[in-house]
């Protein structure tokens, strides 16, 4: 059966949200045995090695004089603090709630390129980006019981990310992308060795801990192979709603893996960031615009070291 370039550029941004959510299963597993720092070093340096083997294949090293521009570092600088950040979170709480918080990222990205370059945003999507957060408060509970310090490391995250993605679209286009992403890789996996004594110190691993920190680096790449793949065949449109994927996968591993089954609050919360989602990425496909929300959608979903 032929599938039209929409519906595979659909079944390729599923696959990539299944590979991100794996990704963060894996991390939480190794979490409760190893610090934060120690899965930033060992999963960043297979990743550091994967990205810049294919970046050396590509090229990209033979202008390492780009590396000099400003927002390269603070992409990097973006990076390493979403990532500290949410594994900080990701290990102390339930992993489906974590994932709620950061589908709240393309609304952060509309409310900052809006806030930073003013870019426009209409009314209606202001009162979408308010309704988004406002599910994010309902997710994170401030001030009730139940709540957590480490839900405010995810919503940093958030705004980490939100730094990250709006330094990356102003980055100049002959920068290659396989340098940017050296680079940010190296940084958080140094950041990890920084971080080591600080977080408890180095831990023994087992053979199968390291190979599912390799594991976890392999599906990080995997799944931005899959979301480039996606966007280059499909409308944003209509494959970007599919980046919700990630919750739904997110929510299935941790009733199987870690026993954690959502409550009210979660998921009246998840289902207001959505579908604030969904109706920013309408109003933007209605308004002719694609480069907030939309392109959020795409390669940058959380953050992830590499």
């Amino acid at each position: 059966m032929n599938l039209s370039s929409n519906m595979r550029g659909a079944a390729y941004m599923a696959i990539a949200m299944v590979s991100f959510a794996t990704n963060d299963a894996i991390t939480k597993l190794m979490a409760e045995a190893i610090s934060v720092a120690q899965v930033m070093l060992v999963r960043g340096l297979f990743a550091s090695v994967i990205i810049a083997l294919i970046g050396w294949q590509r090229g990209a090293f033979l202008q390492m004089s780009m590396i000099r521009q400003p927002l390269v570092a603070l992409r990097a600088a973006g990076e390493v603090a979403a990532t500290v950040t949410f594994l900080l979170a990701l290990a102390h709480l339930p992993i489906a709630n974590v994932s709620a918080v950061l589908q709240a990222l393309p609304l952060a990205v509309t409310m900052g390129a809006a806030l930073a370059f003013g870019q426009s945003v209409g009314w209606r999507r202001w009162l979408a980006i308010c309704a988004g957060f406002t599910g994010v408060i309902i997710t994170v509970r401030p001030g009730y019981e139940g709540f957590s310090v480490y839900s405010l490391f995810a919503l940093a995250s958030v705004g980490f990310c939100t730094v990250r993605d709006l330094a990356t679209s102003r980055l100049p286009s002959d920068i290659p992308t396989h340098l940017v992403s050296t680079i940010t890789s190296v940084s958080v996996t140094v950041t990890g060795a920084i971080l080591l004594k600080p977080m408890g110190g180095w831990n023994p691993m087992e053979i199968s801990g390291v190979a599912l920190l390799a594991l976890s680096a392999t599906l990080l790449l995997l799944g931005y192979n899959f979301i480039i793949m996606a966007m280059r065949i499909g409308e944003v449109s209509f494959i970007a709603p599919f980046r919700y994927t990630s919750l739904l996968c997110s929510i299935l591993l941790g009733m199987i893996l870690f026993s954690e089954f959502p409550d009210l609050s979660m998921i009246a919360g998840a289902t207001i960031i959505v579908a604030s989602g969904l109706y920013t990425l309408y109003r933007e496909r209605s308004v002719g615009r694609y480069k907030t929300a939309a392109e959020s959608a795409g390669p940058s979903m959380g953050p992830d070291g590499i």
